[in-house]
């Protein structure tokens, strides 16, 4: 019973996972967020720590460092070698701005001019991918702009046209329509990328899209029909050593709060099951695949056997150690180990907690505790606590810290408010 009980514990305590998150205007930071309080209040098996980087290149060198059990990658940025998606967060597209008015009308065009690229070394593998399939090396001029930087280039007249990757939301949407300063009546023109397909079928981290007509408001509509382009997606990346079983945890846990993860922060309007296809950019996890392909084992389709033969095991060694201990004489009696001291302070640290890491503590002191106590017990130590005690200690235990979670969870959500 005490084997299945810490085995039962080891399987339901929540495993907490740094992520790297990094973005220019931060955004997909205020998303990831979004999803680690969303975990914690669901009472999910995995936490997540967010580290916060400056964009999400540096997120991905992080990632790809080792410094980061997970990260938000997008496609096409960074080293994604050894990354396994375990979702899409959210889908960016690639727009190519002029001016209001611009006679320019394809890529093919842009010989010989400037073009600004919004964000710098992050959209460097799209602009080469252009490049290429354009042959506009050697034969244009680029420039790295920040986005305050961007519309004051493109009023100065500095660039002739801006390209950066932004989601379909209204705050972006909002950005693009303002680069000209001239408000809706004044909206700039966006370039269609004619190649795209040919693009994406070069480059995996893209995909041919449609900007839809009349994305930017505006009268008559602009674009005036559906305008092709290319766009690529922020995932959600494990490391593929990542144990399977935490990796399905969260999944599950990820997909569960999609909805309300939706309503929260447009951004994360993206959510969705990646490429499972074994040729995808970005493999998926095999933990991720268990889930979406529904492919999951209960607790004791997994344990079970283990479960049932652990106690005969421990019984039996029991016994031998037994014997050999009263055979060399070396049974003493002994005043018993604080244990119970122990077991009385926890409720009381429990109720007095204010935060999930004093909660996450407690419970790694509690496991430890019972570790030592079943040890004991194997080997026929009288000082060891009874298995029945330890039980319905871990169930009281269990159930002060559940009611600690959803009281400050309760306590933050007045606060937001």
């Amino acid at each position: 019973m005490g084997a299945g009980l810490f085995a039962y514990r080891l399987y339901t305590k929540p495993t907490t996972l740094s992520v790297g998150v990094g973005s220019i205007d931060g955004e997909i930071v205020k998303g990831a967020l979004l999803i680690a309080n969303r975990f914690v209040k669901s009472n999910a098996p995995v936490r997540l720590n967010i580290v916060k980087f400056g964009n999400v290149l540096d997120a991905t060198k992080a990632f790809a460092a080792g410094k980061v059990d997970l990260a938000v990658v997008r496609a096409d940025v960074g080293d994604l070698s050894d990354a396994r998606a375990i979702a899409v967060i959210a889908e960016a597209v690639v727009m190519v701005v002029a001016a209001p008015g611009s006679s320019i009308t394809g890529i093919e065009q842009l010989k010989g001019r400037s073009i600004g690229v919004v964000g710098g070394e992050i959209n460097h593998r799209l602009v080469k991918a252009l490049s290429r399939e354009y042959g506009l090396e050697g034969h244009t001029t680029f420039k790295d702009l920040s986005p305050p930087d961007a519309q004051r280039a493109m009023k100065a007249g500095d660039v002739d046209v801006l390209v950066m990757v932004v989601p379909l939301t209204k705050r972006y949407l909002d950005y693009v329509r303002n680069l000209s300063g001239g408000g809706s009546s004044r909206s700039p023109t966006l370039v269609p990328i004619d190649s795209a397909g040919a693009i994406a079928d070069a480059e995996g981290a893209f995909e041919s899209f449609a900007i839809p007509k009349g994305t930017l408001r505006g009268s008559p509509p602009n674009p005036g029909d559906d305008l092709t382009t290319l766009k690529t997606g922020f995932y959600l990346v494990a490391h593929a050593k990542l144990d399977a079983d935490v990796a399905t945890g969260l999944t599950q846990a990820l997909m569960n709060a999609r909805e309300s993860l939706v309503a929260a922060h447009s951004v994360l309007s993206g959510i969705a099951e990646p490429d499972t296809d074994p040729d995808a950019n970005i493999p998926v996890h095999p933990g991720a695949a268990v889930y979406y392909n529904d492919a999951q084992q209960s607790f004791m389709d997994k344990y079970g056997d283990a479960i049932y033969l652990t106690p005969i095991v421990f019984g039996l060694l029991a016994s031998v150690f037994a014997a050999a201990w009263k055979f060399l004489g070396l049974g003493r009696s002994r005043a018993p180990d604080p244990v119970w001291r122990v077991l009385y302070e926890l409720p009381r640290r429990i109720r007095s907690a204010t935060s999930e890491a004093e909660l996450i503590n407690i419970e790694q002191e509690f496991d430890e505790l019972l570790k030592d106590e079943i040890a004991k017990s194997s080997l026929g130590d009288d000082r060891a606590a009874d298995t029945a005690t330890l039980t319905s200690a871990a169930q009281r235990l269990d159930n002060l810290i559940h009611r600690r979670r959803t009281v400050m969870a309760r306590e933050k959500s007045h606060a937001d408010h």
